[in-house]
């Protein structure tokens, strides 16, 4: 049995839909989706020493089951430079959750390497009723509700379907080298959204899948952020 499957199958027994952030970029990375280094942690200690083996500046955000949207929670930390830092952080994050939702059930802190800025789009995915799985690619953060300029396709995308849905995006412009910058990396783009295709064929109980962002660099693409919603 793959890890997919296992994280999967433990959800489901544990009546969960949403699957956390670790298991999420876990099930990613099996599927060939490049994601940022991290790791979970129960304490301070573990916290700190995850983020020197990753290698700083780092990032911390709540895991939780009762708590989908970490930011309002104030359960994310960002660009955290040292030991000191992770430590605080660590502490605040916990707090912050328990008060945020006192019952809150927390699995622990997600360290996690701080991505270089790249260019940010966004690749999901959603169980259609009436087309079946479908993916979806736009441009990534705050891009994704203001301009709307996203395109779907109906799973399973080949690599030429998947460099249709980047070209001709309104947008592409800007990750084609707008006024002098470096053109992203289309084809590690278009086998991110084909790794997505597989992974959601291959599991059919995926209701929908969510990476924004996926910073797009010149040289390959990093997941920052992973959600799996199961049915």
């Amino acid at each position: 049995m793959n890890q997919t499957t296992k994280i999967i199958n433990q959800a489901k027994e544990e009546g969960r839909k949403a699957l956390l952030e670790p298991e999420a970029k876990t099930i990613c990375a099996e599927y060939g989706v490049t994601v940022n280094k991290f790791s979970l942690a129960t304490t301070e200690q573990e916290a700190v020493e995850q983020a020197e083996k990753i290698g700083y500046p780092i990032v911390l955000k709540i895991v939780s089951p009762d708590i989908i949207h970490k930011s309002d929670a104030g359960g994310v930390k960002v660009n955290l430079k040292s030991a000191v830092e992770v430590e605080a952080a660590y502490r605040t994050i916990r707090e912050n959750a328990k008060r945020y939702k006192v019952d809150a059930k927390i699995e622990g802190v997600i360290v996690q390497e701080m991505a270089p800025q790249g260019i940010e789009v966004i690749v999901g995915a959603v169980k259609d009723p009436q087309f079946g799985q479908t993916v979806m690619f736009g441009l990534g953060g705050i891009f994704v509700e203001l301009l709307k300029d996203v395109n779907f396709r109906v799973a399973p995308l080949t690599l030429v379907d998947a460099r249709e849905m980047i070209t001709q995006l309104k947008a592409f412009p800007l990750l084609n080298g707008y006024r002098g910058s470096k053109p992203v990396d289309v084809d590690a783009l278009a086998q991110v959204l084909c790794n997505v295709s597989k992974l959601i064929l291959d599991n059919p109980e995926i209701s929908e899948l969510d990476l924004n962002p996926v910073m797009a660099y010149f040289d390959g693409t990093k997941t920052v952020d992973a959600r799996i919603i199961l049915e």
